[in-house]
């Protein structure tokens, strides 16, 4: 296997095989050349990389996680820490959803307050009409 050079000269170049018996050129089967130590010439396999943790909600990128493949997340070499944001919901909805989701349970509680102190006023009126 020949590669010709810009003089007309030819080089020897070495052959690469794939290490892995999988021969097919497509996504699941990414390689990198690496020279070794010993001047040799070797394919290096790639990992794919992961898509980015998304809100449930709103689908917003989830802001603290690191992009890890399923596989990575699950095995103990990664620690809970490095796995989840420390907040409620952490690691599973974005911080607005969160926020949306206290302030509307906020405002449901003031709602009913509301209503029952009305209620209160309207029979202390009823009372005092009679």
């Amino acid at each position: 296997f020949f590669l010709a050079c810009h003089k007309g000269a030819s080089k020897m170049v070495q052959r690469l095989t794939y290490r892995r018996r999988h021969a097919y050129h497509n996504k699941s089967n990414k390689t990198r050349i690496v020279k070794t130590p010993g001047g040799k010439l070797v394919y290096q396999y790639v990992k794919k990389q992961a898509s980015p943790t998304v809100c449930g909600v709103s689908g917003a990128r989830l802001n603290g996680l690191p992009r890890r493949r399923a596989t990575d997340l699950r095995c103990k070499n990664v620690s809970r820490k490095n796995k989840t944001i420390h907040r409620a919901y952490g690691g599973h909805l974005s911080h607005a959803v969160v926020r949306e989701r206290i302030v509307r349970a906020f405002l449901i509680e003031e709602q009913k307050i509301v209503k029952k102190v009305l209620k209160l006023q309207k029979a202390k009126e009823r009372a005092a009409a009679k």
